[in-house]
């Protein structure tokens, strides 16, 4: 059923609102250092999906100082929350990613690879960044709210296992966007800046092939076991010519989870994890249903049986045209952070080490950090690849993804590279300049009450005029809570030694005792912006 903006109270004249902006923008330069140490105390938290414990403790920790009322394992996920503030409509939430990437432990502001502990999970994509922006953000908007007696309710949740398309579905299922009239959020980037529209992310299906067979001695007598492993490797080789036959914005992959004990022993058990991505709901579960027929292909030609469960989904996105449009005039307002020369030393090496690509899919230089403003970006013509399931929240209430320059351009993503900047002087200032352009977008959906009320017509009579959202989980699925236990378990009392200390070491930088920039002798200098 389609919804309508909710009423707000009458609009700002535009000096008070401006007077207010000027204010908004000067009480988050006042929190830098706050910022700096929120940003570094995740970055040292280093923890994977569904096991952010840590971070999810210091973050809830410091808005419930605030006076925030914390909503704690939500959905099911013990480590994600809400965080709640004010009251009244507008309902605004504003969220962010918190788990990182396997084996990507860096030290910051070292352009090449020094991992703090070898083999230990790192902020590889920059997920330490993002809520300490919208807590930055939110705190400076609290005080204007209370002083002014705005109404509205400010929401703060994280999107925990991200790299797992784990958690937010399950958000929406559950109920927890229902009565929000918009969401901000807030995802690392290399550029300050927001688009509207299909911005050409796939949609994509997690889900995991556990086949089940029969033990024997390897050696002895092979002919009485029935090998797990066998189907899983039928499978994945089926898959594999069958991509010939599927269409280019398909994107799909795998990692064989358990493939047996020892090779004495005939696997009684393997399992096989898969991501399905495409750009439609349609073509997803095409997909899937192709995915359990090479399944059970493959159980047909070695005697086995097969069970399938689903580990997380991502719809496809679809941006809001009205907020980003509004988001981009603050964009505008804000500006760029300016880099200085070691920022750009530092950038440039890590470019150079990684062998970073000349230019970027749009045919622009990457040279160093972004020193010019991106554009407003329109629905994409081409497809991206990449899936994040905030798709599935903005198919449920106009929403919006504000990119910001905590990181550097032309990395490979995923990556130990990708962690070089993030408690860095690159990452304190991009979110800065990202909670600026935050906290001056939320003001505007607090006091004018058009541009909900366009946000929710582009909502209603283009975005989902033909298009529904149906869910890719069911009613029955459960996160997969367990992933990434063990892994966390092996690692967390050595990265413990390495926690940030704020009431010892001014930066993180410094308690690891790194000189910024860290460059190899013949990286290339850099001179300020």
């Amino acid at each position: 059923m389609a919804q309508t903006a909710p009423p707000v109270t009458a609009p700002l004249p535009p000096a008070k609102l401006e007077a207010l902006k000027q204010e908004l923008i000067g009480e988050i330069d006042q929190q830098q250092k706050a910022t700096q140490q929120m940003v570094d105390m995740v970055f040292s938290f280093g923890e994977l999906g569904f096991q952010e414990t840590e971070t999810s403790h210091y973050l809830t920790g410091i808005l419930k100082k605030n006076g925030f009322v914390i909503q704690s394992g939500i959905a099911g996920v013990p480590t994600a929350w809400t965080a709640t503030w004010g009251s009244g409509k507008p309902v605004i939430a504003i969220g962010s990613d918190i788990d990182c990437i396997p084996k990507a432990s860096q030290k910051p502001g070292v352009a090449y690879h020094d991992p703090i502990i070898e083999g230990a999970p790192g902020h590889g994509e920059g997920h330490n960044s993002g809520v300490p922006l919208n807590i930055t953000a939110v705190l400076a908007l609290k005080k204007i709210m209370e002083r002014e007696k705005l109404p509205g309710t400010l929401m703060l949740w994280p999107g925990a296992a991200e790299e797992l398309i784990g958690a937010k579905a399950y958000f929406v299922r559950d109920g927890y966007f229902k009565n929000v009239d918009a969401c901000i959020f807030t995802h690392v980037g290399d550029n300050l800046k927001v688009s509207w529209g299909d911005n050409g992310y796939t949609g994509n299906i997690s889900v995991k092939f556990n086949f089940e067979g029969q033990a024997a001695h390897a050696g002895a007598t092979p002919w009485r076991g029935r090998s797990a492993l066998d189907a899983v490797e039928l499978m994945d080789v089926g898959w594999n010519f069958h991509r010939e036959h599927m269409d280019l914005s398909q994107r799909s992959h795998y990692v064989i989870t358990d493939g047996g004990d020892q090779p004495n022993v005939v696997p009684s058990k393997a399992a096989v994890w898969y991501f399905l991505r495409e750009r439609t709901y349609p073509k997803i579960m095409e997909m899937y249903a192709d995915a359990q027929k090479m399944a059970e292909g493959a159980t047909l030609m070695t005697k086995t049986s097969v069970t399938h469960e689903v580990l997380g989904s991502a719809w496809p996105i679809h941006l809001n045209k009205a907020i980003a449009e509004a988001m981009y005039q603050n964009i505008r307002r804000v500006g760029l952070p300016q880099w200085s020369a070691a920022d750009q030393t530092l950038a440039r090496a890590a470019q150079a080490e990684t062998k970073a690509p000349k230019t970027d899919s749009r045919n622009r230089p990457i040279d160093g950090l972004a020193i010019r403003l991106d554009t407003l970006m329109g629905p994409a013509t081409s497809s991206y690849g990449g899936s994040d399931d905030i798709g599935d929240i903005s198919w449920s209430v106009p929403t919006v993804v504000l990119h910001y320059p905590a990181n550097i351009p032309g990395l490979p993503g995923h990556h130990w590279a990708n962690a070089i900047a993030m408690a860095t002087p690159i990452a304190h200032k991009g979110v800065t300049a990202g909670a600026k352009a935050e906290a001056l977008t939320l003001l505007d959906l607090l006091v004018k009450p058009e541009l909900l009320k366009a946000a929710w017509a582009y909502f209603n009579d283009v975005q989902t005029k033909d298009t529904k959202y149906t869910p890719l989980i069911s009613a029955t699925d459960k996160p997969a809570i367990t992933l990434n236990q063990s892994i966390m378990a092996q690692y967390r009392p050595q990265m413990m030694k390495f926690y940030y200390n704020p009431a010892k070491y001014k930066t993180y930088l410094e308690q690891l005792g790194i000189a910024y920039p860290t460059v190899r002798p013949t990286a290339p200098k850099a001179s300020a912006q």
